[in-house]
């Protein structure tokens, strides 16, 4: 469970300006204030299933977007090669390891 709103959480960050209002209201509630379905439609005046049904739906099109865009397949390939990067770091010379620094940082700084 953590992994998918770990995976939501990020895709949100990434898709919410496609999103409505309302979905980015009940999706932030839910995966990033941790509110329950029933929290969520007792303060919006609606059904529980009415909120389920749409943080099911907005699941379903943060998942679209990615599958076209991606993104966040994307990022995470970016931040294996840093991190590989600066795992090599140590092992080179003195002259070549600084310049790699300023573009690892360069790199972080554009995420």
């Amino acid at each position: 469970m953590l992994e998918k709103t770990t995976r939501v959480n990020f895709l949100y960050d990434f898709y919410q300006t496609l999103l409505t209002e309302k979905q980015r209201i009940y999706m932030q509630l839910y995966y990033l204030d941790d509110l329950s379905l029933g929290e969520i439609a007792e303060e919006y005046g609606v059904s529980r299933q009415a909120v389920y049904d749409n943080v099911r739906r907005t699941e379903a099109m943060l998942e679209d977007y990615e599958d076209k865009l991606n993104l966040f397949s994307k990022f995470q390939k970016r931040m294996e090669m840093i991190e590989e990067l600066e795992q090599l770091l140590p092992t080179m010379n003195h002259g070549t390891s600084e310049k790699m620094q300023i573009l690892l940082t360069a790199l972080k700084d554009h995420e």
